[in-house]
């Protein structure tokens, strides 16, 4: 448990330190009396009893003993509301800059002092013997401060009229079936996720473990979580909303399974979206195109405390840009976690995407290409508080700007950030 006295003072020196986003829930030690190293290996690293506690429906079978003492059979409540709070501070110096589509105007900080990068309300609790909630609400994120926004917010059941069937209903992301995002050990995010548009969506999750296989079957609106529509129905609003804004709706399927050593997992995603248009193709059209998704994923274990893990989607966006034309794009990233036992974690993670379809088109899809190589090392002072060390080297070349628009990888990505990241 011993680290060399320099190194500690570099930490601690910097003071405004960087956080991944990572996801951790002290409100479930508390509601236990455990510490958060039952359920992660480093957080938000989770270990075996960590997944079978989310299996689990986020509950021991003991949940009960905690409750307030009613006298009704038919009401649950802790003593308490159970709630948990992230703060999140970084300090980065990167190469990245923005740069305006249309007129080419660049805006930049070589050295960024990012605090807070993150301020976060989570709360999940069991309702009854099978029905289980979870949210959290963000009150600032990159910057944008003075405003509250929801993103997981669902309710669960873990046996559907006694079928085995477990069902997801609300708010949540796509890609959670594969890796969840909220739990990587990086600061760097999992791209191919973002850029495929599979992350937070309005829908519904039906899961039936199988044995050997497990099976998941969702449906979500494919629109984001950010649309709604008031009903008007015509004329004087009524007091309701339309969540989604077409008649279309996005199907997925991901079936998972152990190969040896190996867990292996197989999405298919169909839906559809609207069309790019406008200057370099940063509006969304009237059109519905058809989104289809093939995506592999594979992770496993070596040793007793290294943990390795990759995704591929291959993406077909129909129609997106001209029609009659198909855009096929591929996206992936592999990664490698190690803990030591120690107060250090190290992780790995290279992401890449090939889009050579959207070449030429003068619009921000070209933009989709990456090829990244991300070095993360952290420090836990104690098990909910970390300070964090991260290298991203783009291994992308600079393309000079050639169309009429200013898109494509016209500035570096590299960085390196130095921070800190607490859960309570």
């Amino acid at each position: 448990m011993k680290t060399y006295l320099p190194v500690r003072l570099g930490l601690i020196l910097v003071l405004l330190l960087a956080a991944t986003t990572s996801q951790a829930a002290p409100m479930f030690a508390r509601q236990y009396n455990l510490s958060c190293a039952a359920c992660h290996a480093a957080f938000p690293r989770l270990n075996e009893f960590g997944k079978h506690f989310q299996a689990a429906n986020y509950r021991l079978p003991n949940w009960k003993d905690g409750t307030v003492k009613t006298g009704d059979d038919q009401l649950a409540l802790l003593p308490s509301i159970p709630m948990a709070i992230r703060a999140q501070a970084f300090t980065q110096a990167r190469e990245a800059e923005a740069i305006d589509v249309t007129t080419g105007q660049r805006t930049g900080a070589d050295t960024d002092f990012q605090a807070p990068y993150l301020i976060k309300l989570l709360s999940s609790a069991p309702l009854s013997d099978h029905i289980s909630y979870y949210f959290y609400g963000i009150f600032a994120e990159k910057g944008g401060n003075g405003e509250v926004i929801i993103e997981d917010a669902w309710f669960s059941h873990d046996d559907i009229f006694g079928s085995g069937v477990s069902m997801m209903l609300g708010q949540f992301q796509v890609s959670d079936l594969m890796f969840p995002r909220e739990i990587r050990m990086t600061f760097q995010d999992f791209m191919a996720y973002r850029m495929a548009r599979i992350t937070y969506e309005r829908g519904i999750i039906l899961e039936k473990d199988l044995g050997d296989l497990d099976l998941a079957l969702g449906i979500v609106n494919g629109n984001g979580i950010e649309s709604n529509v008031t009903i008007n129905s015509p004329g004087y609003k009524r007091p309701d909303h339309l969540f989604d804004n077409d008649n279309s709706k996005a199907i997925f399927l991901h079936a998972g399974t152990e190969w040896g050593p190996v867990n292996v997992g197989l999405l298919l995603y169909a839906g559809k979206q609207r069309n790019a248009t406008g200057p370099a193709g940063t509006l969304s059209g009237t059109r519905n195109t058809d989104k289809n998704i093939i995506g592999l994923d594979l992770s496993g274990k070596l040793g007793a405390n290294t943990w390795w893990f990759g995704q591929v989607l291959v993406n077909e966006w129909q129609d997106f840009i001209n029609p009659g034309t198909n855009y096929k794009w591929l996206g992936l990233f592999v990664g490698v976690d190690h803990v030591t036992g120690g107060p250090w974690t190290y992780s790995v993670l290279y992401n890449y995407a090939n889009a050579s379809d959207f070449d030429n088109t003068d619009t921000i899809y070209e933009g989709i290409d990456i090829n990244s190589l991300t070095f993360n090392a952290s420090y836990y002072f104690m098990r909910n508080v970390k300070g964090v060390i991260e290298l991203n080297v783009d291994l992308l070349s600079e393309e000079p700007q050639t169309g009429t628009y200013y898109t494509g990888h016209l500035t570096g990505e590299s960085y390196i950030l130095v921070g800190f990241d607490a859960a309570y």
